[in-house]
């Protein structure tokens, strides 16, 4: 089977079965999404949720939060992961957005890295969301789960790895590509216990074909 070959089952498989994935962050803006994807680094959508609505109803824009205090804004999120961080990056990126953005999230991944506590996989997030931009976020999940199909090749780094995925996923689909694999990464191609057995990708999937290849070569011959 060639690369293209299984990128193509791969799309059409996650067409089928879940042609409407999105993320699920509960959010109601970009000012609110972007808050919570900071949040979520290192952290579970789950708990991230938990903890937003709080946030957003004392905070609601970009000019609340710039003038927010350290020890209130950290007392809201400190269940979060990195709370003394995340609460210095939401502050600056606030006062940011107010200082020279007009108290908006810009929608370039250039604009939106210079914001604290943004990166790059947060700015290709917000870009995709937002405007459906062909811009592919790559987490860990997406990281590991690409890498066990074969749709990416010995790619050290998360930039690597967007770049193979980019060259072989149609511009219409990325946006929707990086949750595809992050929700299968998340419910079936777990990092310590993979659900091979439920996964519909596995005849293509690099990491089962070797796994039954190892297993084919450890039986015994009859008699």
């Amino acid at each position: 089977m060639t690369r293209k070959e299984r990128f193509e089952f791969v799309l059409n498989y996650f067409q089928e079965h879940t042609p409407d994935a999105e993320t699920e962050l509960l959010y109601d803006n970009p000012f609110q999404l972007l808050i919570a994807v900071i949040l979520s680094a290192q952290c579970t959508d789950k708990r991230v949720n938990l903890t937003t609505p709080a946030l957003f109803d004392k905070y609601p824009d970009a000019r609340a939060l710039s003038q927010a205090g350290y020890d209130e804004l950290f007392a809201l999120i400190k269940s979060i992961s990195f709370p003394n961080n995340k609460t210095r990056h939401l502050i600056g990126m606030a006062r940011m957005l107010v200082d020279e953005f007009g108290g908006k999230v810009p929608m370039t991944v250039d604009e939106l890295i210079r914001l604290p506590g943004v990166g790059r996989k947060t700015a290709n997030v917000i870009t995709s969301v937002v405007d459906r931009q062909p811009n592919m976020a790559v987490d860990t999940h997406v990281f590991r789960v690409s890498a066990r199909i074969g749709l990416t090749r010995a790619a050290k780094t998360p930039l690597a790895a967007e770049k193979q995925l980019i060259r072989y996923i149609p511009r219409d689909l990325v946006h929707k590509a990086h949750h595809w694999i992050i929700l299968h990464g998340r419910y079936l191609c777990l990092a310590r216990n993979p659900q091979c057995g439920r996964c519909g990708l596995r005849p293509v999937c690099q990491y089962y074909l070797n796994k039954e290849k190892r297993a084919a070569g450890t039986k015994k011959p009859p008699g």
